[in-house]
């Protein structure tokens, strides 16, 4: 939308252009020109960042190859000084014809001129373009394929005509392509062909006219004159009497016929070569069945009667396997050069309104070590008795006091809720020279309504679901110890207790709030009266799963776990856990730092898109931090952006789908996908178009930098949180420096191609006095609750004896 000037160089006569653009849903062009010849003496004349690599079309101004000729205009500008002007782009005829009319049909990608001279442009697939840096997206290519020709690959169909044109052009051995068939040259060709027969006698009763002897006098003109249906062969003895000749009607229908040898040849060449084209974007494609639209101008194109429809049916009788449209400019190249200009402009303003909303999404090192900041003190208030009420990192004691020392074994069950899927599993622990740990397990899915539903029928489908796997492993009628990893906010107060403090991740089910979880399995085992199962240990994943890596590294004393949802623990100093009474010793303490966040600490660091998310969420204004950082919301946080963006006109040109609209629609699973490395743009197009949603390679590379910065900000926000944990842990041991391990599990740590390096290099460089290993856990926080289990009942046993 505005008003762009636009210059149009590229022959004899030169336009000078004011286009005005129009976006009121009308999509008008308004357009004022004036035409200016350039006189031959200027053309050769002296000229005064686009490098002008070399002339053509007759021109021959010295000073100016190699030079940048925006440079030049500008330099001329100034030197007059009585105006100027912002020069936003340069840009080649063809592309200007590409942009001119893809203006009105958006499948256009193939520019192509045939006039005076010949060049064709297309937009290529970045990852092809060695010359310019970066894989994402397309670039048009200005093909010069004028130029084609010049290392000898045609010199089998070049005749003796062109190369006698050749010589005597002013660029011998360049343009060897354009040469046969641009308009500059076919009129040419024909004199040259004319004159060779009259000498041999075939043609004119072997009489040559000055005329017929002197170069350039056979126009390319005449060739579309002569060529033309039902006056051709007059126009032809009118052209050749003019010429001082007396042509016999044979004479003018042998003329007739060389015309149309010459332009023939013309279109038939120009057709290959842009069939070849065509091929090559149907390859980058990876489509069976190309549909594309060629933006043509030019004299020769437009002007001469069959040269159009000889070149389409060139094309197509090459590309049987696709559907080509040719439009013809209308407004020729500087309406291109003007759209070009106006596109730049829209994407400039775009990508700024684009970077300023995104821009409250980008964290400085400054704003993370803040993040970290208020998340020790929030855990110190979580940890102490008389602020703990009120805290929202929640510090809950686990009762989990000691680590496995490797004389555990025994077979025990293990049960892993903390999702959607839910796992029952059979773990068989060895101590001495044959010390491993042997699992069998099967996932099993809670329906919706089962997780919205009564407490009661949650845990009657979690018995059921241990009843049908007891059976599988043929263990009916076995009782065995049993460890519970239970991924919801639990207060303990005995290792196999824990009072549920409020559900997550999308539970609602009834009468479990306030109650004891393990009471509510054994009642639930109790009604089903066919097994019996000694519940040893309700555990939180994250200590599942600090344990199971412990068991490989005695350094790891951290649980993380970034999946559906997020959380953390680690082992505390027992003398600063003062919900429990002792001070000998260490407890791993369950951070809940989902809620971190929730009493306002985050707001200035929380945006609109957080906001809406948190506020259509089953809990509202609860999990504020989680929200932020985990897998079952960044899809989500994705979605409003995209939406935001559409409303705009920032994206998806404006047009927001019934798909996109959709809550939960864009999975974190796609944002994932969306940002792997080895992932092309046409594959994030499929991911869009699954989805619902039309976009360009342009919208494909715009939803990738919002996947990329939504993903970035949540790594960031886990890294401070964790630089918080081992900043701490150092601290209670009065270390300079501390090496320690972090136990880590959860889809989105695991899945995402990024997520787990810009977290380390976060906690790197906010901690730099501690060494931070990440262990991921292979076996998940299952294997884990087995281990706690198994270490209960080796320190029972002892106490037993």
């Amino acid at each position: 939308d505005g008003d762009f000037l636009a210059l149009d160089l590229g022959g004899t006569n030169f336009r000078v252009l004011r286009v005005k653009v129009s976006d009121n849903g009308l999509q008008k062009v308004e357009m004022e020109s004036q035409i200016y010849e350039i006189h031959e003496d200027l053309m050769r004349g002296s000229g005064m960042q686009s490098i002008l690599v070399n002339w053509t079309k007759g021109f021959k101004c010295s000073s100016v190859e190699g030079k940048d000729v925006v440079s030049l205009l500008r330099r001329a500008i100034k030197k007059r000084g009585d105006f100027d002007i912002d020069i936003v782009a340069v840009v080649n005829d063809t592309v200007g014809t590409m942009m001119s009319c893809g203006y009105d049909d958006q499948n256009c990608e193939v520019g192509l001129i045939v006039g005076t001279g010949t060049n064709a442009c297309y937009m290529e697939e970045m990852r092809h373009i060695d010359l310019v840096e970066g894989d994402e997206g397309r670039m048009c290519i200005n093909m010069e394929w004028g130029a084609f020709g010049d290392d000898g690959v045609l010199n089998d169909i070049r005749t003796e005509f062109d190369h006698e044109i050749d010589m005597g052009s002013l660029n011998p051995g360049k343009q060897l392509f354009e040469k046969m068939i641009s308009g500059m040259y076919m009129g040419e060709l024909v004199r040259l062909i004319l004159v060779k027969m009259a000498k041999e006698g075939l043609l004119f009763q072997g009489k040559l006219s000055s005329d017929l002897r002197t170069t350039g006098h056979f126009e390319t003109r005449f060739v579309s004159a002569i060529e033309k249906e039902k006056e051709g062969l007059q126009k032809a003895h009118e052209i050749l009497t003019k010429l001082g000749l007396e042509p016999s009607h044979e004479d003018c229908l042998a003329t007739h016929r060389i015309c149309q040898i010459v332009s023939t040849r013309s279109a038939n060449l120009c057709g290959a070569t842009l069939a070849a084209v065509l091929r090559r974007i149907k390859e980058n494609k990876g489509v069976d069945r190309l549909r594309s639209t060629v933006g043509v101008d030019g004299s020769v194109y437009k002007k001469h009667p069959h040269f159009a429809r000889r070149l389409h049916k060139t094309v197509r009788k090459l590309l049987p396997d696709c559907e080509i449209r040719f439009v013809r400019s209308e407004d020729g190249s500087g309406k291109g050069a003007a759209m070009v200009t106006a596109v730049a402009y829209r994407l400039a303003a775009q990508h700024k309104a684009r970077q300023k909303i995104l821009e409250a999404l980008k964290l400085s090192h400054e704003q993370l070590l803040e993040v970290k900041r208020r998340m020790r003190v929030e855990m110190e208030r979580g940890l102490g008795k008389e602020t703990h009420a009120e805290a929202t990192v929640k510090m809950l004691p686990t009762y989990v006091c000691s680590t496995p020392d490797g004389t555990e074994k025994g077979d025990f069950l293990a049960l892993d809720l903390g999702g959607t899927n839910f796992r029952v599993l059979l773990v068989r622990v060895r101590n001495g020279m044959r010390r491993g740990v042997e699992m069998h397990n099967k996932i099993y899915s809670i329906p919706l309504e089962v997780m919205q539903g009564t407490g009661e029928e949650l845990f009657d489908h979690i018995v059921h679901c241990i009843s049908d796997f007891l059976e599988y492993m043929g263990m009916k009628g076995v009782s065995l110890p049993l460890g519970f990893t239970f991924s919801f906010p639990c207060r303990q107060t005995n290792l196999d207790e824990g009072i549920l403090l409020k559900w997550t991740k999308g539970f609602k089910a009834t009468g479990c709030e306030g109650e004891d979880v393990v009471s509510l399995l054994k009642e639930a085992i109790h009604r089903r009266e066919e097994f019996d199962l000694d519940v040893v240990a309700v555990v939180n994943d994250t200590v599942g799963t600090m344990m199971t890596c412990g068991y490989e590294d005695p350094y790891c004393e951290v649980g993380l776990i970034v999946g559906t949802g997020s959380n953390a623990c680690y082992m505390e100093e027992m003398r600063n856990v003062e919900l429990v009474e002792g001070d000998e010793g260490r407890m791993c303490v369950n951070m809940e730092w989902g809620a971190f966040g929730d009493n306002g600490c985050l707001d200035d660091i929380q945006t609109e898109f957080d906001l809406a998310v948190d506020e259509l969420s089953l809990n509202p204004g609860k999990q504020r931090f989680e929200k932020m950082i985990s897998g079952m919301y960044l899809g989500e946080i994705v979605r409003n952006i995209l939406m935001d963006f559409t409303k705009r006109g920032l994206l998806f040109r404006g047009r927001i789908s019934e798909r996109l609209k959709t809550r939960g629609i864009f999975e974190t699973k796609f944002l994932s996908q969306i940002e792997s490395d080895c992932l092309a743009l046409l594959q994030v197009r499929s991911i869009l178009q699954h989805l619902g949603l039309e976009s360009t390679c342009d919208d494909s590379i715009i939803v990738k930098e919002v996947c990329t910065v939504v993903a970035r900000r949540a790594a960031q926000l886990c890294g401070a949180g964790m630089a918080a944990v081992v900043d701490k842990i150092r601290e209670n041991r009065g270390l300079e420096f501390l090496k320690v391990t972090v136990g880590v599990d959860g889809t989105l740590y695991k899945l995402h191609p990024h997520f787990s390096a810009i977290m380390q290099d976060t906690v790197r460089q906010l901690s730099p006095c501690c060494e931070v290993t990440f262990l991921q856990s292979e076996d998940g926080s299952g294997k884990g609750a087995a281990l706690i289990t198994a270490v209960a009942c080796r320190i029972r046993e002892a106490g037993q004896r």
